[in-house]
C-alpha cells in the first residue's frame, strides 16, 4: 500500500469496485476500503443484474475485486473512522491514508420495525423489494407490514406477483386507496403487527398484538434507510432527511459530486433506491468525473509550472 493515493474509495460493493475499475483502468493509483459488511450479506444471490442474475452476493464481490487489482488497484479489508479535510482517511486500525479525492460508497442500513422474528428471516422470506426477491416469493400467500406510507405502494407492487396478499396495517386506508386495494383484490387487515410465526425454517403466519394468527407464507416490509456515513462529518458532510420521508442520504449531483470539493458519494448512500445495476452504474460515472477532475487539476498545475 501507498501513502497517499490519487483516490480513496470506501466502500466496496457495486459502486465502490466499478468506480474504482474506472480509475485503475485510467492508470490512477486507489485504494478500495472495504469494512466487509455488504447491505445484502442476507441474500443468496443478486437478481435484475443483466447477464450475472442469479450471482451470490459474495462471488460478485470477489470477482470485483479481482478485477480492480487486475489493473493495479489496490484493496484492503478495513473500517474508515474518521476523514480530515484535505484528505487524510483513518482506519479502525489505525492505519492513515492520504487521499487527493474520496469516492463514498458505503451504503445503507436497513432499520427493521421492532417486530418479532422479522430480523432472523431478513433476506429470506421476509423481504422489501418485488424487483430484488418478488420472484423467489411468487404466487405465495404473502403478507404486507405496512410500517410507512410505503405499504400500499408495497401491496399494489406484490399483487403483480401474488392472487394472494394480505395488507396488515394499524391505519386502515379509507377512500380511493381502499378502492383501489378492494379492486385488485387485496385484502386489508386492521391491526399492529406484534410478531412473525415461524416453524420448520420459514415463515408460516403474522401474529397480531390481540393475538390473532393470519396464516402467510412470506411478508414484505419497508424499512428505514440510513446512510453510513458518520465519519464524513468532519468534512461537512452529514446524511439529511430523504424528501421522500423514507430514509436518510447525502445530496448530490447526477455525476455524484457533493458539495464538498473532491468529494463524490455513489450507491445507495446517496440514491436510496439504487439496486446493484443502478449502484454499479453510477459508481462508474463518479469515477469517471474523478479522473477527469484530476486531469484538470494536473493540466493546471502543468500550464502554472510552464509559465
Amino acid at each position: 500500500m501507498r501513502d497517499t493515493y490519487d483516490a480513496v474509495v470506501i466502500g466496496g460493493g457495486p459502486a465502490g469496485l466499478n468506480g474504482a475499475l474506472m480509475l485503475a483502468r485510467s492508470r490512477r493509483s486507489v485504494l478500495v476500503v472495504d469494512a466487509g459488511e455488504p447491505r445484502n450479506a442476507p441474500a443468496d444471490a443478486v437478481h435484475g443484474l443483466f447477464a450475472l442474475d442469479g450471482t451470490p452476493p459474495a462471488e460478485l464481490r470477489a470477482r470485483g475485486r479481482a478485477e480492480v487489482e487486475r489493473y493495479g488497484g489496490h484493496v484492503t479489508t478495513g473500517s474508515v473512522v474518521g476523514v480530515t479535510p484535505g484528505f487524510t482517511v483513518t482506519l479502525a486500525d489505525g492505519r492513515r491514508i492520504g487521499a487527493r479525492r474520496l469516492l463514498v460508497t458505503t451504503g445503507l442500513t436497513d432499520v427493521l420495525p421492532d417486530i418479532g422474528g422479522l430480523r432472523e428471516r431478513w433476506g429470506r422470506d421476509a423481504v422489501h423489494c418485488p424487483y430484488c426477491h418478488g420472484w423467489e416469493v411468487r404466487d405465495r400467500a404473502i403478507g404486507v407490514l405496512a410500517t410507512s406510507p410505503m405499504g400500499i405502494h408495497q401491496a399494489m407492487m406484490f399483487r403483480q406477483l401474488s392472487d394472494d396478499v394480505v395488507l396488515f396495517t394499524a391505519d386502515p386506508p379509507t377512500g380511493e386507496q381502499a378502492v383501489e386495494l378492494s379492486a385488485r383484490g387485496i385484502r386489508v387487515v386492521p391491526g399492529e403487527v406484534a410478531a412473525l410465526e415461524i416453524a420448520g425454517d420459514r415463515i408460516t403466519g403474522v401474529r397480531l398484538k390481540d393475538g390473532t394468527v393470519v396464516p402467510r407464507d412470506a411478508v414484505a416490509v419497508a424499512t428505514y434507510l440510513r446512510a453510513r456515513v458518520d465519519f464524513l462529518e468532519p468534512l461537512g458532510l452529514k446524511a439529511v432527511p430523504h424528501p421522500g420521508g423514507f430514509g436518510e442520504h447525502i445530496p448530490a449531483a447526477p455525476d455524484g459530486q457533493t458539495d464538498v470539493p473532491g468529494v463524490w458519494v455513489a450507491g445507495n448512500v446517496t440514491d436510496l433506491t439504487a439496486q446493484v445495476g443502478a449502484s454499479a452504474a453510477a459508481g462508474a460515472l463518479a469515477g469517471a468525473r474523478i479522473n477527469g477532475d484530476l486531469i484538470a487539476e494536473e493540466t493546471r498545475q502543468a500550464v502554472a509550472a510552464a509559465s
